[in-house]
């Protein structure tokens, strides 16, 4: 399967789905979430999805009711207008990577195979982990590895990196842990390299500004009483998330009434959400997301 969708029946209730309703899925994948929000749709409802990924692109489930979108979910806007939709009913985002990215050994994701530094979700854009582990600066590379890595040794690891890259050039996965290896123990190793390759990723793909431009756009489109689903992977995710239903959005200040009540856009709807013990023991790499749902006011 190219991706087995997380949470899949948490996050279509959490839509709360209107048969005559408009959609989106903001990241198509394998087109688990989709077919789902399709099969709750009448002849009626419409559902656009967006994904960056060729390989999704050719995943596309034939349905009258479905415009699949290549490009970033940081142009909904664009594509709705194009469309001609002036508000939504759901919108739901399954944020990270795809099983079929991290799989896909030519794609550079994964710490376990041997292949050319990529991490492109858009394998057509310029930018990618080889350029930020060879041409980024000192500053930039620290700033990636403390802030998008959470590391506390990022001074060392930007240092070795500079040391080597200077000897040769660093083409490989396999080139870039050989040379950080001697920056943690057999222990941490895993953990180590699966926040040194996330910190990459996350800079090759912009992650976390095109997450909180989506989310602030969703506060223009979604109609009142219409639902927001969220699935993170990992705290940078999630904490934009929290933050954006906590206190309405991140671009534009929360104003207060006269009691200073902040006038939010959007409440929440029940707690998070994490997989039950069988989704994770069916489908391990679901054992780390949170699902947060909001409902537009």
């Amino acid at each position: 399967m190219y991706h087995k969708p997380v949470l899949l029946k948490e996050s279509i209730n959490g839509l709360n789905i209107n048969p005559n309703g408009i959609y989106v899925d903001a990241t198509y994948g394998g087109g688990g979430h989709s077919k789902e929000i399709l099969n709750h749709l009448n002849s009626s409802g419409k559902l656009i999805a967006f994904d960056q990924d060729q390989d999704a692109i050719k995943n596309k489930l034939l349905d009258k009711r479905l415009n699949l979108v290549k490009s970033n979910f940081k142009y909904l806007n664009n594509y709705l207008n194009y469309f001609q939709i002036k508000k939504i009913d759901g919108l739901l985002a399954d944020f990270g990577i795809s099983s079929h990215q991290i799989d896909n050994e030519k794609r550079g994701f994964s710490t376990r195979f041997d292949s050319e530094l990529d991490m492109r979700m858009n394998n057509s854009q310029k930018i990618d982990a080889k350029e930020v582990v060879n041409d980024f600066k000192k500053d930039q590379l620290e700033y990636i590895f403390k802030n998008f890595g959470e590391l506390r040794n990022y001074k060392k690891i930007t240092q070795t990196i500079i040391s080597e890259r200077i000897k040769k050039q660093i083409k490989s996965t396999k080139d870039l842990k050989r040379i950080l290896l001697s920056l943690t123990n057999s222990k941490e190793e895993n953990k180590f390299f699966a926040k040194i390759f996330q910190a990459i990723r996350i800079e090759v793909n912009d992650e976390l500004d095109v997450i909180n431009t989506l989310l602030d756009k969703s506060s223009q489109y979604l109609k009142k009483g219409g639902r927001l689903v969220c699935i993170s992977y990992h705290s940078l995710e999630d904490r934009l998330v929290k933050k954006f239903i906590n206190n309405g959005g991140f671009m534009h200040e929360t104003t207060s009434d006269l009691y200073g009540n902040k006038n939010l856009n959007f409440i929440k709807v029940g707690k998070m959400i994490t997989p039950s013990e069988n989704e994770i023991l069916i489908n391990n790499r679901s054992r780390s997301a949170k699902l947060r749902i909001a409902e537009r006011i």
